[in-house]
């Protein structure tokens, strides 16, 4: 029975490793640029609670911008109670980008906080061709806006950017490259950006998307109660016939800092079990799933057996591309395991509280 369990593993590494979009490789950069003949206006629309800390960071990335056409940064204060309008008004810069301030006041029932903010901002930025939709914590290089114009211009109607995350801690770099992985593996950046795929997905803290067709999809209100809403807004964007791309970024980086366990469980735990659409039923499959494709191999291969040995080694050659985008030990994989497993536990905690962000709960 045990040799049986022990080729499955190898068979379902192999499988992942060679037939599912080549999930692991991080090649996926931006797609070919093209400069317009006449730049499309941008409004910067940036929803924050409670980021008065971490704002000196990052706004002042946004407001240099280098944009060759209209652009302006919209800052949306989601009911902030640190004075984050009074230091993003602080922090207006010199001959950068014009900066509004703004608040929308508490969601209506059936609106997450953070969409009724973006939904407000999108109202305040006025008739512009694009929207980047950006997180309060993300820093951008001064031509990020338009690297990432320039990525839409060549067809693109949603152009998002997985950020990269912080890694200073032993935890965040334990925890962090395993989210990406984890990420890439539920959703493959090859099918997403392929029209022979049907699958969708962005990363919400670096999101540009053409107005018009975020109208032709409801706009935000269409997805106003999603509380995973970038992959929410990439798929109601790919509904409405729009072009959607995810890839990795270069110019744009998260300054949020998760320095302990706790702070990196609750970040998981938060929204894991609405992922699983709240299923008791996907739950048990994950945690089985979980198992099975990412703890098996080391238990069995600690038994003897070459092929589990095999699987497990070839799962941790999976997780190069990804150790080596955030400059970690190439043998790091090897410890992917591990870190599954604290996700299955993230995801079964997640399973037993209410999911919130800032003193709100959903």
């Amino acid at each position: 029975m045990g040799t049986v369990l022990a080729w499955a593993t190898l068979a379902v590494w192999a499988g992942l490793a060679l037939c599912h979009s080549w999930f692991w490789r991080t090649d996926q950069r931006l797609p070919p640029l093209v400069q317009p003949e006449i730049w499309p206006s941008v409004a910067i629309v940036v929803p924050a609670r409670d980021e008065a800390e971490l704002l000196p960071e990052t706004l002042p990335t946004l407001l240099r911008q280098t944009y060759p056409g209209d652009a302006r940064v919209v800052l949306v204060d989601d009911g902030s109670t640190d004075g984050t309008s009074d230091v993003a008004r602080s922090l207006t810069v010199p001959h950068g980008l014009p900066l509004t301030v703004t608040s929308p006041g508490e969601p209506p029932d059936g609106w997450t906080g953070k969409l009724w903010a973006v939904a407000h901002g999108v109202r305040e930025a006025g008739n512009v061709d694009f929207l980047l939709l950006t997180d309060a914590d993300i820093a951008h290089e001064p031509d990020s806006l338009e690297t990432l114009v320039a990525a839409a211009a060549s067809g693109r109607d949603l152009v998002s950017q997985m950020a990269v995350l912080r890694t200073a801690t032993f935890w965040e770099r334990l925890i962090v490259p395993a989210f990406v992985y984890f990420f890439a593996m539920l959703y493959p950046f090859r099918r997403v950006n392929s029209a022979r795929w049907r699958t969708a997905a962005a990363a919400g803290g670096c999101v540009l998307v053409r107005r018009s067709v975020l109208e032709r999809a409801g706009g935000i209100e269409a997805i106003r109660g999603a509380v995973i809403d970038d992959v929410a807004l990439a798929r109601a964007v790919a509904s409405a016939g729009g072009r959607v791309w995810l890839g990795y970024a270069s110019k744009v980086r998260s300054v949020r800092p998760y320095p302990q366990l706790a702070d990196l469980w609750q970040m998981v735990a938060r929204s894991a079990y609405t992922q699983l659409r709240h299923s008791p039923l996907l739950l048990a499959g994950t945690v089985v799933g979980m198992i099975a494709v990412f703890l098996a191999p080391p238990a069995l291969a600690l038994t003897g057996s070459w092929q589990a040995a095999a699987a497990w080694l070839l799962m941790a050659a999976t997780f190069v591309p990804v150790a080596r985008y955030y400059r970690q030990p190439l043998v790091a994989g090897l410890l992917l395991p591990f870190t599954a497993a604290l996700y299955t536990l993230m995801t079964l905690d997640s399973a037993r509280r209410r999911t919130g962000w800032k003193g709100r709960t959903y």
